[in-house]
This record gives C-alpha cells, sequence and structure tokens, in this order.
C-alpha cells in the first residue's frame, strides 16, 4: 500500500464501501465521496496529534491493542453481514472523539457540505470506517516493523503520501480547522479540481477518485 486512499481501490475498497453504504444507509458513490475525502482527513489529524511525544505514544499503545491489530480486515464479510455490530460503530465514535476532538463536528459538517449529505449521515460513516482504518494503521505498523512511537510520523507521512504538496497539505489543514460555516468548501472545490493535475499524492488519488 502507497497510500491510505490505495485501500479504496481493490476489492477490499469496494467490499468497505458497499458495506459502509448498506449500514449508513446511502449510496455506494456518496460513501465513497465521502471516505475519500475523510481518510486523509483523519490521516492528517492523527499525524498531527503524533507530532508531539505523548501523542505518538498514546497512538502506538492504541494500535498495540489487540482491537488494532489488522484482524478486523480479514472478516470483513462477517463485519457487514446482518448489520454492523454497535460495539464497531460505538468503538468507532471513540476513536473520532480522540482523533478530532472538538474539531469533529466541524469536519463531519464540511465533509457532508461537499457530498451533499448531512452531517449525521457522514458522522455513521466515519463510525465504521474508523476502527477499519485504525486495523490498517496496526496491519502496516507491524509489517513495517514500527515498535516505537518515533516511527509514528514517518509512518503517517507515507500513508499520507511522502510526495503530497504544499497545497494538498493545506487542504487537509482547512478540513480541520473549518468552523462550520461552510467557507472551507471553495478550498476543497479547487483541490479537487486541481488535483486531476497531478499524478502523485494525496491530490492524484483524490482526482482520480472523484473523476469515477
Amino acid at each position: 500500500m502507497t497510500g491510505i486512499l490505495d485501500l479504496l481501490n481493490g476489492d477490499m475498497g469496494k467490499t468497505i464501501i458497499n458495506g459502509v453504504a448498506g449500514t449508513s444507509k446511502q449510496s455506494e458513490g456518496k460513501t465513497q465521496e465521502v471516505l475519500t475525502m475523510a481518510l486523509p482527513v483523519l490521516m492528517q489529524a492523527m499525524k498531527r496529534n503524533a507530532d508531539s511525544p505523548q501523542g505518538a505514544e498514546g497512538l502506538m499503545g492504541a494500535l498495540k491493542n489487540s482491537k488494532h491489530d489488522g484482524s478486523i480486515l480479514d472478516n470483513l464479510g462477517g463485519l457487514f453481514s446482518g448489520g454492523v455490530d454497535d460495539s464497531v460503530t460505538n468503538e468507532g465514535d471513540k476513536i473520532l472523539n480522540h482523533v478530532l476532538g472538538n474539531k469533529k463536528g466541524n469536519v463531519e459538517k464540511a465533509i457532508g457540505l461537499k457530498a451533499g449529505i448531512d452531517a449525521g449521515s457522514v458522522a455513521q460513516i466515519l463510525k465504521v470506517a474508523a476502527p477499519i482504518l485504525m486495523g490498517v494503521l496496526g496491519k502496516q505498523t507491524r509489517e513495517k516493523g514500527v515498535d516505537s512511537s518515533s516511527g509514528m510520523g514517518d509512518l503517517l507521512g507515507g500513508l499520507l503520501g511522502g510526495n503530497s504538496s504544499g497545497q494538498e497539505q493545506s487542504f487537509l489543514e482547512s478540513i480541520l480547522d473549518a468552523d462550520g460555516d461552510g467557507s472551507i468548501m471553495d478550498d476543497v472545490a479547487n483541490m479537487v479540481l486541481n488535483s486531476g493535475k497531478k499524478k502523485g499524492g494525496i491530490g492524484g488519488m483524490l482526482g482520480g477518485l472523484f473523476g469515477k
């Protein structure tokens, strides 16, 4: 995996999009659109947190928990069969609150405005996506042999796309700092429109997925 959004391109991504769509009662297209924006935002928020030794240690500790060891990815069919269990969405809500803090509502609103759905539906999508994302990070931590908090920043940066431009980073920061008034959408629209001109990084992936 070269970047977090590569997760959505393969068979596993199709299973995740289909399953999350069924859980949130949104179309697969809307669900994919939300995930395409939300996954990099969550990763950037984690990277922000990991910039401090305490934050990095906290994330490393969470990833060592058996709940986030990547096993959730091995049985996605079971996860979505018959509806996602409340324990999964409750865990997802805890992850979102920890990662986004008081920015959670604003992030959900900003993504919802761009995707054309209500913030509550975005929240439902993210509650299911967050434990899956933590599973991806847990699996990557083990595969890459990251066993200390000092390596978390490099791991997160690599999954975000090491060749992402300053504009792309600004896009992610803007979403996280949105005050909920919707003005951030101009920046989001500009980012998405221009991203197709890039070959790599988050912008290129956003452009490719939104263009489908």
